[in-house]
């Protein structure tokens, strides 16, 4: 068996706990976690192992569940005899490389649940720069936004999302009303090479060039703090962006079709690595657990 498919000790001490006391809110006591991360750990070893080990809502094992139960009981009764590395095995390190606004708006709002979840894991979150591909080289996980053509690395689709031009509320007050994307002509849009105007021109029929002038960013959250600032439209991805829009700071120009439907973007966010990395645990733990978070 491949040390990728070797259950984490901790699923298996969770496991252990839930079967004997039938209960989430125990085990999370036993096992000093919050009853999310009993949940989530028992679901992990579950999919890693492929089978179902609790049949119903009173935690009653399946038949493959009590068979597993003793060997793993047996497995935790040999490592209890040789309390050193393999019992507790202590903080695991690992280092991920977050474009900017992906960790803004989407992976830090999230990752308290994995911390609490596995805080036998210790996190280091550096800043990778969107399409240059900028990382630090010692990061074991790589966050990247762009075609997904990676030759020199493995990676999984993360993300993909919509675009559409927002702007402040006073920006929408003081040039509208927008009804129709000629709406635009002659009013500043916010540049970035990470979310081209030409997508969403073409999407409306408009044949008109890539903007050359105005402000530009090479970061999606600097640019929905400048259009937020009234410096502009932006042309922003939905997902990125919904920090902004739930707080009213950005909003769509318009009603209409135009702007209320949104155009899919040409790029995604990837999950990138080195080939060998998912041969640790901790990686494997943190793939599967974001790619089920943003779902």
């Amino acid at each position: 068996m491949s040390a990728a498919r070797i259950p984490p000790i901790q699923c298996l001490l969770t496991f252990e706990a839930l079967a004997r006391l039938r209960s989430v809110t125990q085990a999370a006591e036993e096992q000093c976690v919050t009853p999310s991360a009993v949940s989530h750990r028992v679901r992990q070893l579950e999919e890693i192992i492929g089978t179902k080990l609790f049949g119903r809502a009173d935690f009653s094992l399946t038949t493959e569940g009590s068979e597993y139960l003793a060997h793993v009981r047996e497995g935790l009764a040999i490592l209890q005899k040789f309390p050193s590395s393999a019992a507790a095995p202590g903080k695991r390190k690992l280092r991920l490389a977050v474009t900017p606004t992906f960790s803004r708006s989407i992976l830090i709002p999230r990752l308290r649940q994995f911390t609490d979840a596995y805080p036998e894991i210790d996190l280091t979150l550096q800043v990778s720069i969107p399409l240059l591909d900028v990382v630090a080289e010692d990061a074991d996980l790589v966050v990247r936004f762009g075609t997904g053509r990676y030759a020199d690395m493995e990676h999984t689709l993360l993300m993909k999302d919509e675009v559409a031009p927002l702007a402040s509320p006073a920006f929408v007050r003081e040039h509208g009303p927008f009804d129709a994307a000629q709406d635009l002509q002659s009013l500043p849009l916010l540049r970035s090479p990470l979310e081209p105007w030409r997508t969403w021109f073409a999407a409306r029929g408009l044949d008109w060039p890539e903007p050359v002038e105005g402000s530009q960013f090479n970061d999606i959250g600097l640019m929905c703090d400048g259009a937020a600032a009234g410096m502009g439209i932006g042309l922003v991805r939905l997902k990125l962006g919904a920090p902004w829009l739930e707080t009213g700071s950005l909003v769509r120009l318009g009603s209409s079709d135009v702007f209320a439907n949104a155009v899919p973007s040409p790029h995604a966010h990837y999950l990138c690595w080195r080939t060998g990395m998912m041969d640790r645990w901790e990686c494997t733990t943190f793939v599967e657990w974001l790619k089920q978070t943003i779902a």
